[in-house]
């Protein structure tokens, strides 16, 4: 209740969240982060919707719900032993169901085509498919109506692993090929959260998955988070154009803000707008070129970029087997909106670690491929630890 109490604001809320929670009997509880699962519970498209909660005994807590497959709360103890949520989102199903009036891309699960494809161009097997332009232009997370706004099927065999499955038609947002694609959450006794994402196809296609949480590590995410520590273990990056999309060259960070071999504030080169890219962007919205993987294999033992809050002492150490990490800091936050216990997250909050392959991959040849034909199976892997520094 402690943990609760610091988020809420206003007395009224405080008062109304003790109520229910220490009510006894049919009244739900709410969870570590705060939130009441009652408020998840709905149907959308025909399909249940719910909150699923995870837990190890070293006091992590992480909420999902299938909507999406939206990590919408992360606990973890902070250097004194305080429950923290390290996650941005809302706190009830309508606010992430409205992709209107608040549209967001919140912890979820992104296909079938996690970030950007070049003005919506796609060749598989020779034919030309024209995908939704939904962003400068461009097609990202799979269009408008991407995984993160479909239901998810869910099973939850343990305290602390969730399993969500979908079936992508063919045609889904014109990507060609009937998919069907599986997210499993699993919290580690470590304080690991584990994701792994697997894929099969009927028609060969593109899937590029990933994992899409906004983290704050500071406790407060109503100020800006660009004092938190970056490291991105990365020697090059793809640069982008004034429409976020890759031009197909792979520089090198030496001697430029991207450069994060060793880490350092990120408000140390945020705002160096004498460079380009840091300009266009207004932050970092950027892919980098991993050096835990080499010869086609991602090296998922290795730290491939870590996150830390000298507030908290938290620290989120990233590994993954994909080629790719997208580092994007909340630039487009900044709108306003009343989100998780009613808070109003301002720009540059939050950072975002998105494991991947390259933007537009399926136009550049050279790249690590994203294609999937019938008999492969696609698999990636994302873990987020969690420790104290």
């Amino acid at each position: 209740m402690k943990y609760l109490k610091n988020l809420l604001l206003g007395a009224g809320l405080v008062v109304t969240a003790l109520m229910v929670s220490c009510t006894t009997g049919s009244k739900t509880q709410l969870t570590e982060s705060g939130l009441n699962p009652t408020a998840f519970d709905t149907t959308i498209n025909n399909k249940p919707v719910k909150l699923y909660t995870l837990k190890n005994a070293n006091g992590m807590e992480v909420c999902i719900t299938n909507f999406g497959g939206r990590v919408v709360s992360l606990c973890v103890p902070d250097k004194n032993g305080k429950p923290t949520d390290v996650v941005l989102g809302y706190d009830n199903i309508k606010q992430y169901a409205d992709s209107v009036n608040s549209p967001s891309d919140y912890g979820s699960s992104v296909g079938r085509y996690a970030n950007r494809i070049n003005k919506g161009n796609l060749t598989v097997n020779g034919k030309n498919y024209q995908l939704p332009q939904n962003n400068f232009g461009h097609c990202l997370h799979g269009g408008p109506s991407g995984w993160m706004y479909q239901v998810y099927d869910a099973k939850q065999p343990n305290d602390s692993t969730l399993i969500l499955t979908i079936v992508s038609p063919d045609g889904d947002n014109n990507f060609p090929g009937k998919v069907t694609a599986t997210t499993t959450y699993t919290v580690l006794s470590n304080n690991t959260l584990d994701i792994t994402f697997d894929a099969t196809t009927d028609k060969e296609t593109v899937v590029n998955m990933t994992n899409h949480s906004y983290f704050n590590l500071n406790g407060d995410p109503s100020k800006e988070g660009t004092n938190m520590v970056l490291y991105v273990n990365a020697d090059n990056f793809t640069p982008a154009d004034n429409t976020y999309m890759t031009t197909g060259e792979i520089k090198s960070v030496e001697g430029t803000p991207m450069d994060f071999r060793k880490a350092h504030a990120i408000s140390e080169t945020i705002n160096d707008t004498t460079y380009d890219q840091i300009k266009n962007a207004t932050g970092y919205d950027h892919n980098w070129c991993l050096n835990t993987y080499k010869d086609g294999k991602g090296d998922d033992t290795k730290v491939c970029a870590s996150l830390y809050s000298p507030i908290t002492g938290i620290l989120l150490e990233m590994y993954t087997n994909e080629p790719g990490v997208q580092v994007y800091t909340g630039n487009f936050q900044g709108t306003g909106i009343a989100c998780k216990h009613g808070i109003k997250y301002p720009k540059h909050v939050s950072v975002c670690l998105e494991s991947q392959k390259y933007p537009d991959s399926p136009n550049k040849k050279d790249w690590p491929s994203p294609y999937l034909k019938p008999g492969e199976k696609y698999h990636s892997h994302v873990a987020y630890k969690f420790s104290i520094k």
